[in-house]
């Protein structure tokens, strides 16, 4: 399962690779180009699955798997 995911700024196009934690949500992100706060778009669980190439570790486990999910536990 990939753990790095590029992160894309909406703001300022800044293209950033982060790892992704497999413990926790990530509900924020601060942009290192422009200092933009990043959250989750309506209907997605973190960061990195609104602005990342490569969706959080929870959401590929679940794809894998054949089934819809999310990540903190949410379904």
């Amino acid at each position: 399962m990939p753990l790095i995911s590029t992160i894309t700024c909406p703001h300022c196009g800044h293209v950033q690779q982060e790892t992704m934690p497999t413990n926790a949500c990530q509900w924020f992100y601060d942009c290192k180009g422009c200092g933009a706060v990043l959250r989750p778009k309506p209907g997605d669980c973190c960061v990195y699955c609104s602005y990342g190439d490569v969706p959080c570790p929870p959401i590929q486990e679940a794809r894998a798997e054949g089934r819809s999910g999310s990540c903190c536990g949410t379904s």
